[in-house]
This record gives C-alpha cells, structure tokens and sequence, in this order.
C-alpha cells in the first residue's frame, strides 16, 4: 500500500501537510473530505522507506509497541545512550515489521537525522502526534519525559480498549447464542412440528404461523437474505466514508444509549490528556490543536477542536469557541479558562482527562449490569414466542381430540 504526501486546507483556509498511507489518491482524498478538509494536493512520496510500507501491510500490534515504548523509557531514564537503546530493542524485539523499522531509525540517526527525523519517514507507525512530542522533547532536552508520557498514554489506551472488550463480553456471547439457538430451532424444529399441525383443520396461532414465515423465508429465500444484508452493509459502509455520511454517523454514536456517553468520554480524556501532554513537551498550542483535530474519530468533534484553532490564530481564547460549540462540557470550558489565566492549562488538562477516565470506568464496569435487563426483557421474549408458538397448537390439538 503506497504512502502519500497531501496537503489539505481546513473551512478557515488553514492548510495542513503530512503523510497518510491508503489505496490510492482517491481513498485519501476521501478521507479527508468527510473530515471536513479540501484536498489540494496528493501525491506518492517517494522517500517513506521501504519497511514504512510493510508497517502498512502487516500492521504492529499494540502490545508490541507498548513494550517498545516503555523498554525505551528504562533503558534512557537508566543513561543508556539512545543509539544503544535502539540497538538493544532491536535484538530483543519479536515482531519483525518492527525490527525492521528500528534498524532503518537507527541507519537515520548514524547518518546524521534526530530521531524526530527518522521516525518521521514511518507514518504509518509513528503518528504527527508522536513525532512532535518526541521533537518538542529533543528541543526541551527532555526526551525521557516525554517518551515516558507517550508510554503511559499507550498503555492508558490499551487498558481502555482492554476493559471495554472485557465489559462487552458477556453480552456478545449471549447475542450469539441467543441468535445460534432461533436460528436451529426455526430450521429444524418448528418444520417437524408444522408437519404435525397440518394435519389438523383451523387456522393456527399467530405466533406459530410468524415462526413458519420466518422457516419458510430462511428455507427457500436464504440467499436472497445474505444478499441483501451484504448489500445493504456495504452501501452503508460506501455512505459512512462520505462527508455527509460521516456526520450522520458520528451524531449516531453520541447518541446512542450508554455507549455514546462512553464513546464521548473515551474522547475528551483523550482530547485533554494529548493536549497536556503536548503543551508540557513544549509543542504550540497551534500545532497541537491542528493535529489532535484529526485525531479523534469523530467529525463533529474535530469541527469543534478546529473552531477553537481558528481563535486562538485570531488571538482570542480557547474557552469561548469551546462554550459556543456545545460539544464540550462546561468542566472543560471552565477549566480551559482558568488554565489560561493562570498558565497552568497542561495541569487543568490533565486533571479533566483523569475525572473523565473515572468516569469512562465507572460506565464500563458497569456496562454488563446496564445492559442485562434488554438482554433479559429480549430472551424473555423470544422463549415466549416460541413456546406460544409450540404449544398453542398442541392445546388446540388436544381440544379437537377431546371432542
């Protein structure tokens, strides 16, 4: 997959340039489309180095770049030279997408880049976010730190993700079953029964005649059902990668019962402890609101974070947009204010990021007791139907052999 230079302008006419991978011109063209950017230029770069790609293809896992990170840490906080850190992670490394990455970082630094440099010609593993973090610390002399604030963002993230899977679990497997056990029933046992029920004269109940529709549509029409719902997926993924299409999306997921809380949550404590840990690596409030707006996965989010870049270029506050915006909380705005008249607005950050992680927890932790009383209303339902739908009959029968 080859990796692309574009540069984009924003609805203000701010323009941005950095490097993407993607199918082709098009794709990346779209992609920026729906996140509210006007493509001005795309074109292949040439000098992303071979192993860049293969990131590309054969993508790292989490884990490995968590242990990266936090073996990096220990080795420079330890005063081993990053040269020689490098060197050691190389070898110990188990993921050979990796491994190749580093050797191509270290053959940069020897040559004469910083490391800012080197990581910067592999976007597809090392992000803008990333790369102005390490190079604000190369220039504050204190690439420790902040290799030590990536780390614990990396494993921050991974536990949330980690947590979320655990939460959400349970009611997956219940879903599957619940859909696997129907599915087996109205296949196979409900045409045995049907079998039966002919035999005798009268209309059959309701609820017995909506499960032979549903054998009989899943009989002789299956096809036609896997067809439609691969079409309809499809076209619905086609409509999400649109401008229009993503917003839609986007305001779906915010609204969804206690997953769009959750979803926002996840997003502001992202939002805020990126931020903070930016501002304290000694990148520009500019710079990093520009590049956290494209990083939040969420369009009417960026529309907002880039609301409060046009402001502060115009020499004005964070708060006000943000208040104006009604996407933020007003702990956010408040605390943004205060931050900003005290100069203390990486603390403030990082205190609003850790009260929205606690709150993010509490919702996960309790995401299975949230959900269980649908699940339980849901199977309660289906267990009726069906044996509304199996013994109604049976009584009817029973009647009409008694008479």
């Amino acid at each position: 997959m080859p990796v692309f230079r574009y540069k984009v302008r924003d609805k203000f006419g701010k323009q941005s340039t950095g490097l993407m991978g993607g199918d082709s011109r098009d794709a990346i063209a779209s992609h920026f489309e729906a996140m509210g950017y006007t493509p001005i230029t795309i074109e292949v770069e040439e000098d992303v180095k071979e192993s860049a790609l293969l990131g590309k293809r054969k993508k790292i896992k989490r884990e490995d770049m968590n242990i990266f990170n936090r073996q990096l840490v220990t080795m420079i906080k330890a005063g081993l030279p990053l040269l020689a850190s490098l060197n050691s992670l190389e070898k110990q490394t188990s993921s050979p997408t990796l491994r190749n990455i580093i050797k191509d970082i270290i053959k940069d630094i020897e040559g004469g880049s910083s490391f800012s440099q080197a990581l910067k010609k592999h976007p597809t593993v090392f992000n803008d976010l990333y790369v102005n973090t390490i190079k604000g610390g190369e220039m504050g002399g204190a690439l420790d730190i902040v290799l030590e604030r990536l780390a614990d963002l990396s494993e921050h993230e991974a536990d949330n993700i980690q947590k979320i899977k655990s939460a959400t679990r349970y009611p997956i497997i219940t879903i599957s079953v619940l859909v696997i056990g129907f599915s087996v029933l109205v296949t196979f046992v409900v045409p045995k029964f049907t079998s039966i029920f002919d035999q005798f004269e009268g209309q059959l109940p309701l609820p017995t005649r909506i499960l032979i529709g549903i054998n009989y549509l899943i009989t002789n029409y299956w096809y036609a059902i896997i067809g439609v719902g691969a079409i309809s997926f499809f076209a619905g993924k086609k409509y999400i990668n649109t401008k229009q299409g993503r917003r839609v999306w986007d305001r779906i997921k915010l609204k969804m019962p206690v997953f769009g809380t959750l979803i926002f949550m996840l997003t502001m404590s992202r939002f805020t402890r990126i931020t903070a840990i930016m501002i304290r690596s000694g990148v520009p409030i500019l710079a990093i609101l520009d590049m956290v707006s494209g990083t939040t996965g969420n369009v009417l989010i960026s529309e907002a974070i880039r609301d409060v870049l046009k402001s502060v270029n115009e020499g004005k506050s964070m708060a006000e947009p943000m208040a104006k915006s009604k996407v933020f909380s007003p702990m956010v705005v408040q605390m943004v204010a205060i931050g900003e008249e005290t100069g203390q607005l990486d603390d403030l950050l990082f205190r609003v990021s850790e009260y929205y992680d606690s709150q993010a927890d509490y919702i996960i932790k309790n995401l299975t007791t949230m959900i269980e009383p649908i699940l339980i209303v849901t199977l309660g339902c289906v267990v009726l139907l069906l044996a509304l739908a199996i013994f109604l009959p049976m009584w009817n029968m029973i009647s009409l052999i008694k008479k």
